[in-house]
């Protein structure tokens, strides 16, 4: 198969610098397409522009944008139409991303009681109201552009509530009924609407990381991210849930 068939194609991946973010952005990278990303911190984000762009051998671009505030998100993709567009290539049409990955996402695992405001809001806004703005912005594109792929990236905690995870469940069931919900409002714009849902990633979101061979690694992932942008355009996977083969006991 060719490793190369997202030649010519554009992403963008929230929360990219690290973890499942930073692997779906080298990988989508590999296979020919013009990556953007984005993160909260300048450091970071440098850090991951160059590494993605010495691993993949493709320049990657990046751009400091926090995904809870919408106008971030508006001047992120209006930064990527100018920055990663080559409008001539594309025979003029509209800028914007073919591919969008949501992975930005954060957890605060706390009982119901102990949770505070701030707890809440930088849960919520971040893994579903930060899902939202950057979907509606691509979608705007993506119907100028004929169609286009957004990827959001959840968790089996979308359907498995557990005790201490009051805010994270909300936000991934939250995440779970926005994704079903746009994938019907948007399937005959030629727009594919994906839900990828991961048990234990090994990453420094999740805790313990260390000797743990027996979780899902990250590229694992950005393989299903691949799998399901080699699809016919036919068909969709609305949904995949990945678990650990072997997980501990």
């Amino acid at each position: 198969m060719n490793e190369t068939f997202l030649t010519g194609r554009t992403a963008v991946v929230t929360g990219g610098t690290r973890g499942i973010g930073f692997a779906i952005a080298r990988m989508l990278a590999d296979a020919g397409a013009r990556v953007a990303i984005c993160g909260r911190s300048q450091d970071s984000l440098t850090q991951a522009v160059n590494g993605l762009t010495r691993e993949s051998n493709r320049k990657v671009v990046g751009k400091v944008a926090d995904v809870r505030t919408s106008t971030d998100v508006a001047a992120l993709f209006e930064w990527f139409d100018s920055k990663v567009i080559d409008r001539e290539a594309i025979d003029g049409e509209t800028g914007g991303p073919d591919i969008l990955v949501n992975n930005a996402g954060v957890g605060v695992m706390k009982r119901a009681a102990e949770l505070t405001v701030e707890d809440w809001q930088q849960t919520i806004e971040t893994n579903l109201s930060g899902a939202f703005y950057c979907s509606r912005e691509a979608l705007a594109r993506m119907k100028n552009r004929r169609g286009g792929y957004i990827i959001n990236i959840g968790s089996l905690a979308g359907k498995n509530a557990f005790a201490g995870g009051a805010a994270y469940n909300a936000s991934k069931f939250g995440l779970n009924g926005f994704t079903e919900a746009m994938m019907l409002d948007h399937r005959h714009d030629n727009v594919r609407v994906s839900h990828i849902m991961p048990g234990s990633v090994d990453t420094e979101f999740s805790s313990g990381s260390a000797n743990a061979d027996w979780k899902i690694a990250p590229e694992d992932i950005g393989e299903i991210v691949l799998m399901l942008l080699r699809m016919p355009e036919r068909t969709l996977v609305s949904r995949v849930e990945v678990r650990p083969a072997k997980p501990r006991n």
